[in-house]
């Protein structure tokens, strides 16, 4: 199950979103190659924690070795892993003036340079795939809100922790239930950042 939490977007923001709430994702835990070594160990394999343990750190170190390599790697139900580029805009592949080519490498553009690096930085990209893409995570996944966001909805309609209305019926102001607990994550509002990328 997925808890959520509210928050809240500064009022004085200039974007349409001010004074508005949006849910985020409330993350338990991170969990490391490690931790889930010693989950799979404990769903009756018969193979070890410290076996399954050096298999994940030798399929990672694979996958990036692959990635490196060019190629895609696609783990089934789960994403495809790929390199791409954030790149510079050339204007010519060579540069008389200069005697510069256009560069299969990383670097900043000089100042009214025609040419150089073509790339600015090269970052992972996670696709989803089979089992994980969107539409089949809205079919399998279970929402909830957090403790805490629960006993704010509450006060918000002038409810006690047990569901009773108290008496002073002030049910129009939660109060800040922008500023809940939780780390980060989950949902975006328009306009904002992205992540992974899914289809």
């Amino acid at each position: 199950m997925i808890e959520l939490y509210l928050s809240k977007v500064t009022e004085n923001s200039e974007s349409e979103q001010a004074g508005k709430l949006y849910a985020r994702v409330s993350y338990k835990q991170t969990m490391g190659v490690t931790d889930m070594a010693r989950h799979m160990a404990e769903h009756n394999t018969a193979f070890s924690e410290g076996l399954i343990t050096g298999i994940l750190i030798d399929f990672v170190r694979c996958v990036r070795e692959q990635v490196l390599n060019g190629n895609t790697v696609k783990i089934d139900n789960l994403a495809i892993f790929k390199a791409t580029v954030e790149a510079n805009a050339l204007e010519t592949l060579y540069d008389a003036q200069q005697d510069k080519v256009a560069q299969a490498a990383i670097g900043q553009l000089a100042e009214g340079a025609k040419t150089g690096p073509a790339v600015k930085t090269i970052k992972l990209l996670a696709q989803s795939t089979g089992d994980f893409t969107r539409d089949e995570l809205k079919k399998d996944v279970k929402l909830a809100w957090t403790d805490k966001t629960k006993a704010e909805i509450a006060a918000a309609k002038g409810e006690d922790s047990s569901g009773n209305t108290g008496g002073s019926g002030d049910s129009g102001n939660s109060g800040d239930s922008g500023n809940t607990g939780g780390n980060g994550g989950g949902t975006t509002p328009p306009g904002g950042g992205g992540g992974v990328d899914q289809n």
